[in-house]
């Protein structure tokens, strides 16, 4: 039986994935990071740049129908609503619930959201029913991936040219989340949108 690797997000305006992706070549070039790219350092290409709310994992038509029936129940309770994008900083975060990691990627932090955090609450609620769905321990810190480093290299060069902590100014309109699904392939994660459901309807 084939299953699919699934997951669920808010895919951002095309306006704001060029804004993001600026950053990515100024970042590139601040840090002296090009003998690195495709080697030690994946920068996350234009098109998939976006916020994860639940990574689902592998499943079937069967199940990935009754995810989408279960995302439409929940979306009907929430309006549209935005989030203001802040900064850019080294991840992952650290929290009372999840040690401090290395720091292995570039992402973009938000200002926390109320109504973002209840609508990822309310999909892990949803899905709890589904066996292959484990959910979070941790608390729900919603962000961007810019770039993933492979090598302590990478992150030793960036601390050599100072520590990252870029102020920024984007606001995202939040309409509707999407179930996506994503292809490994060895040029990188290719991601489908299977359904998007708009958000108080």
């Amino acid at each position: 039986m084939i299953k699919k690797r699934i997951f669920i997000a808010i895919n951002l305006s095309k306006q704001i994935k060029k804004q993001l992706f600026d950053w990515e070549l100024k970042l590139e070039q601040e840090y002296k990071l090009g003998e690195f790219r495709g080697k030690n350092i994946n920068w996350v290409i234009k098109d998939n740049l976006h916020i994860t709310l639940v990574f689902i994992g592998y499943a079937t038509d069967d199940e990935i129908y009754d995810i989408a029936k279960k995302m439409k129940s929940v979306a009907k309770k929430h309006q549209p609503f935005f989030i203001n994008l802040e900064k850019i900083i080294l991840g992952p975060a650290s929290s009372i619930n999840r040690p401090l990691k290395s720091k292995r990627m570039f992402w973009v932090e938000g200002e926390k959201s109320q109504e973002l955090a209840k609508l990822q609450n309310d999909l892990e609620g949803a899905l709890n029913m589904n066996d292959n769905y484990q959910k979070e321990l941790y608390v729900f810190n919603p962000h961007i991936t810019l770039a993933r480093f492979k090598s302590s290299e990478v992150v030793k060069r960036i601390k050599e040219q100072g520590i990252v902590d870029k102020k920024i100014s984007y606001q995202i309109s939040v309409d509707n989340i999407e179930l996506m699904q994503s292809n490994l392939s060895r040029r990188g994660p290719e991601y489908i949108v299977l359904e998007s459901i708009e958000l108080g309807k």
